[in-house]
């Protein structure tokens, strides 16, 4: 459902028809963007302030909210300027994870407070200054080159990244390309770099799937054990054919996939009870070796031959698929974009979580490269005025020499 909204400026308010002043810098729009308490799944104002900015330079925005069963309804941005190829798009998203005791922040969570050469701010590295970087860029680009400017910049932003990931990303590609839109090639500004600018560009991501093994036994009296039935032997069987064998050896681009043992339970609050059940979940970060339909179906063939008697063994939905865009003439255009800025050659990087880059890779090319992560949902999140405005002159960089002839 697309639903119109009024055109707002950099502090979120609204404002009255009429053409941008002035071209703002990433700093700008990133403390506007800092200042909206856009919680998951709430929109916070700062989609508002992201169209405030894009309209009046010639941005066509659209807001589109998407709903589905037991989750919230989510907003989300799209906007395009020009009409040919090539076609660049960035993505990203504006929700953020919630600040949690605002008391233990150095400055206010949701202020935007610029001091000792940082910006401070839940969502400042992860990945609002990002977001700001690539608008700022992109309204230089577009205010520089004016009518003569060649190919077409987009921008696919939603607020469901730090959520269930439902009514977001997914759904809004699927808009766009009912719309007939079709991306050449994008930049994702989730932050990449460990420590300093420049280090690492994401290529890829792993996938996640998540598991539940329950054990079933006979509760008991433990000064009795022969009139009882332990589970909890058995599920350390269980657990340890899960690991006992490495999944695979990784691969040229990816590191090993790797099992971990999140939870174990029984639920007995009592020292003298043998538990009827027990259960554990873990989680499983795989490479391009698996999907999950054959990871789930290799856990299931360990823990058979384990021997554990009853048992369930249930996956949670999975929406978090391993993906690659090999290295090629797109990510090497980035990485140089990068070089020269930071003087770093960066590293090509499958490492980390997941990402929405799982999503666009199905439309095109997609590539990671945004700000330092140190701080990413943590209290004090925070990120140097410096790397935001070097992000900004990397963006430039990228656009302006993909949308050159």
């Amino acid at each position: 459902m697309e639903r119109p909204r009024p055109r707002r400026g950099a502090d979120g308010c609204e404002e009255p028809e009429g053409p941008a002043v002035t071209t703002p810098s990433a700093l700008d729009v990133l403390r506007a963007l800092l200042r909206c308490p856009s919680v998951t799944p709430a929109e916070g104002g700062a989609l508002d302030v992201l169209q405030g900015w894009l309209e009046p330079a010639g941005f066509a925005v659209h807001r589109v909210v998407f709903s589905d069963a037991n989750t919230p309804d989510v907003d989300n941005l799209y906007a395009r300027i020009g009409t040919g190829a090539p076609h660049l798009v960035f993505a990203g998203h504006t929700d953020v994870v919630p600040p949690g005791d605002a008391a233990s922040w150095t400055h206010q969570p949701f202020a935007g407070e610029v001091a000792d050469g940082m910006v401070w701010g839940r969502g400042a590295c992860d990945m609002k200054g990002g977001v700001a970087a690539a608008v700022a860029a992109a309204l230089a680009h577009v205010a520089e080159r004016g009518a003569a400017m060649r190919g077409s910049i987009s921008f696919l932003i939603t607020g469901d990244e730090e959520g269930p990931a439902v009514n977001g990303t997914a759904k809004l590609l699927d808009w766009a390309r009912e719309r007939g839109e079709r991306f050449d090639a994008c930049v994702l500004g989730e932050p990449t770099n460990p420590s300093r600018m420049g280090e690492m560009i994401k290529i890829g991501r792993r996938g996640s799937l998540t598991g539940e093994i329950s054990v079933e036994g006979r509760q008991g009296h433990v000064a009795y054990p022969h009139l009882a039935d332990n589970p909890i032997p058995r599920l350390m069987r269980a657990l340890d054919a899960l690991k006992a064998e490495p999944l695979d050896a990784g691969t040229a681009h990816f590191d090993p996939s790797n099992l971990e043992v999140v939870t174990v339970d029984t639920g007995n609050p009592s020292a003298n009870v043998i538990p009827a059940e027990c259960r554990a979940r873990f989680n499983v970060r795989f490479n391009d070796t698996w999907t999950p339909a054959t990871l789930s179906d290799e856990i299931r063939r360990r823990v058979a031959a384990a021997g554990v008697g009853a048992h369930r063994l249930s996956f949670a939905p999975c929406n978090a698929l391993a993906f690659l865009t090999e290295p090629g003439a797109f990510t090497r255009a980035v990485a140089e974009a990068v070089e020269a800025e930071t003087g770093v050659a960066p590293a090509l990087s499958t490492t980390g979580g997941t990402s929405d880059a799982r999503f666009i890779v199905r439309d095109c090319p997609v590539v990671e490269f945004g700000l330092v992560g140190q701080t990413m949902h943590a209290v004090d999140e925070r990120v140097s005025v410096d790397d935001v405005a070097a992000l900004q002159r990397i963006y430039g960089r990228v656009i302006a020499g993909f949308l050159s002839p």
